[in-house]
């Protein structure tokens, strides 16, 4: 199989020949510049070979023009900290306008993806777009959930913007021969929302978006964080689910029997796959291969891999899919 049949068919339920398996990781440095982004990217997936590759900007590249500022400051995961925040009080909402998707940040953003996509013709190649309430945690930081329930006007004008300008954004996407988005939820959890919050400020938001990423073949929804909703998201139109499997609930198995296309995690980035010896690699993959029964599944980490991660672990995790079904 090629990697667009083996995912097809992992994703359908089908037999394989071989368990996917995907890692991705951020670039901090080169991602500040779209070329250098590309040619890391293009390099971790040359030396790695997984079956689909997702680019990782840094965070801020949906808002940075609005004003956003961050810098990296040595965070294993490769995230960097805000240094500004353009949304300082709720009057600051009315102020963003609708973004052009083919120019700035967006632009420079596309012009990576169509680089790394041509340059990697057989693996599928994926984008990170952040939920509307994602990007706007960055712009505000804490006074989010305050906005949220005592602003609300100012508010909703500006999850409207946000979410016309992510809609052009996805909808670009489609010109450079990407394979999907790989959706990032941040708020599906009862440590932020309630669950009404998060469906009349999440999900009815987040499923105008996806309804312009349905003629993409590979779109990936990430979960963030623990005590999440996850029924609240199991019936987006999707292809993949990912979520911190390791550390929240669903199981794997419990998260599969919820949704219609696969499961990718099985592996603690933090406890295993950072920190731990090849052998508890090994362990993690052989029990999510027994959760799924090798079905609907794709071998990865909860979420982005750590930048020191052993290549040993990389290695393990990598020949442990390949085995899975001997």
């Amino acid at each position: 199989m090629n990697k667009r049949e083996r995912l097809e068919a992992a994703i359908a339920g089908q037999g394989v020949d071989r368990i996917p398996v995907v890692l991705w990781r951020h670039f901090p440095g080169d991602d500040q510049d779209p070329a250098n982004l590309a040619a890391a990217t293009i390099a971790f997936q040359q030396r790695w070979d997984f079956d689909f590759v997702k680019v990782t900007p840094a965070s801020s590249f949906q808002i940075k023009d609005w004003g956003a500022q961050d810098e990296w400051l040595g965070n294993t995961e490769g995230t960097r900290q805000y240094t500004h925040r353009p949304v300082q009080r709720a009057s600051d909402w009315r102020g963003l306008r609708t973004l052009d998707a083919r120019s700035g940040a967006l632009g420079e953003q596309l012009k990576c993806l169509k680089g790394v996509v041509e340059a990697l013709p057989e693996a599928p190649v994926i984008q990170p777009v952040f939920s509307p309430l994602a990007q706007m945690k960055t712009l505000a930081g804490e006074r989010l959930l305050v906005d949220l329930r005592q602003n609300t006007a100012d508010f909703k004008a500006a999850i409207e913007t946000i979410a016309q300008s992510t809609l052009a954004f996805v909808r670009e996407i489609a010109s450079t021969g990407a394979a999907g988005v790989f959706y990032a939820v941040q708020h599906a959890t009862s440590n932020l929302l309630s669950a009404a919050e998060f469906t009349e400020w999440g999900r009815e938001y987040d499923l105008r978006i996806l309804e312009a990423a349905g003629d993409y073949w590979l779109n990936v929804v990430h979960i963030h964080g623990d005590n999440i909703y996850f029924d609240a998201v199991a019936d987006y139109p999707m292809q993949v689910w990912n979520w911190h499997d390791r550390e929240t609930r669903p199981s794997l198995a419990d998260g599969l029997a919820k949704i219609k296309g696969a499961a990718c995690g099985g592996i603690a980035r933090d406890s295993v796959m950072l920190c731990g010896q090849p052998e508890a690699v090994r362990q993690q993959v052989a029990d999510a291969i027994a959760q799924t029964k090798g079905r609907r599944y794709i071998v990865g980490t909860g979420c982005v891999t750590m930048i020191p991660t052993p290549e040993a672990n990389i290695r393990t995790a990598i020949d442990a899919a390949a085995k899975g079904l001997v």
